[in-house]
């Protein structure tokens, strides 16, 4: 298999078996309110190549490291998922990469873990939650960790967790729906409020799920600029902030939102992202499939989004003869992918019909 300037996916996330178990001995059964999917190497390969990924910055979602058993037990998790992950880049250079584990809240811990992922494993970036136990991106406390990340001019995936006002709600609905794009947002506007972007300006955030309810209330957000907080810490516009995130695709490529963001942020801020295996095999396919039919895109921005915007996040990802210009994924493939490929594209269609109604 071969896959000529492919997709890179900065939002796949990977279930080792050691992080698996210890969801299990910890009764964490369900993850915002939804079994954990099965996952493997090879499955995850498969999908890669039925949907032109070159490339997968994996990482590891919620609840995380912190499973209720202290620093330590926070510590220890995430350094074995972050050497499982290493090893996997190893295994398979040319496919996976790595959002480092942080074991957030504890900022001393997360910061020597930062340091090892980043320093001696060679993770792309860290993956952080917008809120951990209750305290949201932004907060003082975690000062000490965004001037570490911000020495690397670090790259940080921001992924939704359900903070405990929305566990409170008492609402039906499973979390991820509606709760997880709350995060995302409270975050977001908790970054630029609090000072932290404009005293960490190396960091290079991105926001999951396109940034969760971020694009529909930004016009709204031009009324921090007024707050005497927010004037007394000479923070530029907010506008100027919103732009500086990038922000993925993941469960987020439709028409609606993707107007949205585009009238937002400028189109290098977009980056592809499946949220696989959450977003499970027929919905990672229709994911492509309505970005490749999606008309708000000319051939040139898709490849951006697809893979050219990445590429300026981690040059080390550009081939030696790759030209920065939109070219047709080319999938050198047998047989039996070919075929699972086609018999993919009506279960995507099926799944996104059950959708509109």
């Amino acid at each position: 298999m071969t896959i000529k300037q492919g997709l890179i996916d900065v939002h796949h996330h990977i279930i080792p078996p050691l992080y698996a178990e210890a969801l299990r001995k910890h009764g964490l059964d369900l993850h915002a309110g939804m079994p954990l999917p099965k996952w493997s190497v090879e499955q995850a390969l498969e999908v890669m190549d039925i949907n032109g990924i070159q490339y997968s910055v994996t990482s590891l979602t919620t609840p995380g490291a912190h499973l209720g058993g202290g620093v330590q037990q926070a510590a220890s998790l995430a350094r074995q998922c972050n050497e499982y992950a290493a090893e996997l880049r190893q295994q398979q250079p040319t496919r996976f990469g790595s959002f480092a584990l942080l074991p957030l809240p504890f900022t001393e811990a997360s910061c020597a873990e930062a340091i090892h992922a980043l320093d001696v494993l060679g993770a792309e970036g860290v993956v952080v939650f917008g809120s951990n136990d209750g305290v949201f991106l932004g907060d003082p406390s975690l000062d000490e960790l965004m001037a570490e990340l911000d020495r690397r001019a670090a790259v940080v995936f921001v992924h939704p967790n359900l903070h405990k006002t929305s566990e409170n709600l008492g609402s039906p609905l499973p979390g991820f729906l509606v709760e997880f794009l709350c995060d995302t947002s409270r975050a977001a506007v908790n970054l630029i409020f609090n000072g932290t972007l404009h005293r960490y300006p190396r960091i290079r955030w991105i926001l999951a799920h396109g940034g969760g309810f971020l694009p529909a209330i930004s016009g709204r957000l031009q009324a921090l600029e007024q707050s005497p907080h927010y004037q007394a810490q000479g923070l530029d516009s907010v506008d100027s902030y919103l732009r500086g995130f990038y922000y993925d695709t993941a469960l987020s490529p439709s028409r609606y939102s993707q107007v949205a963001l585009k009238h937002l942020v400028p189109q290098t801020q977009i980056l592809f992202g499946s949220d696989f295996p959450f977003a499970p095999a027929p919905l990672t396919a229709l994911q492509r499939q309505t970005l490749d039919e999606s008309p708000l895109w000319d051939e040139r921005q898709r490849y951006a989004i697809y893979r050219g915007n990445a590429i300026g996040l981690w040059p080390a990802l550009r081939q030696a003869d790759e030209q920065p210009v939109a070219e047709p994924i080319v999938v050198d493939e047998p047989f039996a992918l070919r075929l699972k490929r086609s018999l993919s594209k009506p279960v995507a269609s099926l799944v996104d019909g059950v959708r509109s109604r």
